[in-house]
């Protein structure tokens, strides 16, 4: 089995030599385009991978999270497939991350930021105070009505 690293080499050679073989701008144009799409394509799987790892987690448990088989995530660990937006939150929630795209020149930076446990829970704190205040309210409003009621 070729590593992630040595498949990278072979992907750069590869697309090396079909940018050298012609010189017409358009020709060479759409080379660029192509190399610049498969860089995309082999840095989103590289954050996959490294995120997954990161984790701790094999193949088949991230696959699981994110609704994928085990080949669907190999292969877009190896730069194989571009996933859509859809699939690219459902694997960020089974990374426990945010997923990150970042324009740099005429490439963009990809990163899967993981969640940090105190500002989760202070997230969540936030969402359910509202709902809490919400409910105070209600009951203090139903408290007065009661007493305007028998008084």
């Amino acid at each position: 089995m070729v590593s992630h690293a040595q498949w990278k080499l072979a992907r750069d050679r590869k697309v090396a030599e079909s940018i050298s073989e012609g010189e017409d701008s358009a020709e060479s144009a759409e080379r660029v385009r192509r190399r610049l799409e498969l860089d995309l394509a082999w840095d989103l799987g590289q954050a996959v991978y490294d995120r997954r790892t990161a984790l701790g987690l094999a193949q088949t448990e991230l696959a699981r999270g994110a609704r994928m088989s085990q080949p669907q995530v190999s292969k877009l660990e190896l730069g194989g497939s571009m996933p859509t937006v859809p699939l690219l939150a459902r694997l960020a929630r089974a990374l426990d991350a945010d997923f990150s795209l970042t324009p740099l020149g005429e490439g963009v930076r990809v990163s899967f930021i993981p969640h940090d446990p105190a500002h989760t829970e202070a997230a969540t704190e936030r969402a359910s105070a509202p709902a809490a205040e919400a409910e105070t309210d209600a009951d203090a409003g139903a408290g007065a009505e009661g007493a305007a009621a028998t008084g």
